[in-house]
């Protein structure tokens, strides 16, 4: 996993993404993502009044501009860098977790790092009940239902539509992560959160 998580990043440090280009982020996105210059950002959680409204906004469309600009490699990277560290360390993050408003997510499957671009939840079956955190509300789980199989529609680096299915683990990251660019938290759907002596169990 480590070995294809480094093959990824050096991918993504490619001469495409450092063509100079009039970038389409915003001065205050750039500044944000340059400051984190490919290494962990700070997550953004519902503990703070600004971060929680921040959280509770949707998220805008990446036009192709974003894309190709330097900030859309360095703001992946730094994604990854941050949903890896082992004291985050997860199988999904979205941008407004570290402070983006824009329709990016990232999905660890186990085998790759599904970089997903402006998705789109296209199917649904099945049904799971189980456990759900999220890096945004640290310390605590909660009883969550969702989708035992999930389909998502999403752009690639070349603007083109793939789709993509998940199982289990997998389909609820996806719900998971796609909730957070339309403002959603999971404690908006959660039936309860664990309580201390069901977490020392865990």
């Amino acid at each position: 996993m480590k070995q294809t998580i480094k093959k990824y990043l050096l991918l993504l440090v490619s001469p495409l993404l450092m063509v100079g280009c009039r970038s389409a982020w915003s001065q205050g996105e750039s500044r944000l993502i340059n400051e984190a210059a490919y290494s962990r950002m700070r997550v953004t959680t519902i503990a703070c009044e600004a971060d929680s409204l921040l959280l509770r906004t949707v998220c805008s469309p990446l036009t192709r501009k974003h894309i190709e600009a330097p900030e859309f490699g360095r703001l992946v990277a730094s994604m990854i860098e941050t949903v890896m560290d082992p004291e985050n360390e997860g199988v999904g993050i979205a941008a407004p977790q570290v402070g983006i408003l824009k329709r990016v997510v990232l999905v660890d499957t186990g085998d790759e790092i599904l970089e997903l671009i402006n998705p789109e939840l296209i199917e649904t079956s099945g049904e799971q009940t189980g456990l759900e955190g999220c890096l945004s509300v640290p310390g605590k789980y909660g009883i969550v239902t969702r989708p035992m199989i999930a389909k998502v529609r999403a752009q690639d680096r070349e603007g083109n539509w793939y789709e993509a299915e998940g199982e289990e683990l997998t389909a609820r990251c996806f719900c998971h992560e796609l909730d957070h660019l339309d403002g959603i938290v999971y404690t908006e759907k959660m039936e309860r959160f664990l309580t201390e002596e069901e977490l020392e169990e865990l």
